[in-house]
């Protein structure tokens, strides 16, 4: 793995444990922008804060790095209909409405970010 791929690899980890942490630490945050159709808010709060974290320590096992790299494109596919509802009702967010229509398109570069570690490093090298 290049050094590159390192370094990005543990920033990816330390900000989905970062993350993850921060929906025990300030779950209100999270219920409060959680969409209205869904159950069980402070539950579904901590059951993605522990998601985050266990994946955030998984990818940086070589062991479970792949699972763990799919643990997150699936969790981010996830929660991505929350996101484009925030965006659709911005009303209802303390949040300024540019950056709820702005972070949309960057589930897509994460989903990538994380794709790139469910490849063997034979598949990531370009032949000469």
């Amino acid at each position: 793995m290049t050094v590159l791929k390192n370094v990005l690899l543990v920033l990816m980890a330390v900000l989905y444990v970062a993350a993850g942490v921060n929906h025990f630490v300030n779950p209100e945050f999270y219920v409060a922008i959680m969409p209205p159709y869904l159950p069980w808010h402070l539950e579904l709060v901590w059951l993605s804060g522990l998601a985050e974290i266990l994946l955030g320590v998984g990818v940086l096992v070589p062991r479970t790095r792949v699972l763990a790299a799919w643990g997150i494109i699936a969790l981010l596919i996830a929660v991505f209909p929350a996101n484009v509802h925030m965006a659709l009702h911005p009303e209802d967010y303390d949040v300024p409405e540019v950056g709820l229509y702005v972070r949309l398109p960057f589930q897509a570069l994460f989903i990538l970010w994380a794709w790139w570690y469910t490849r063997s490093p034979k598949k990531d090298t370009v032949a000469a």
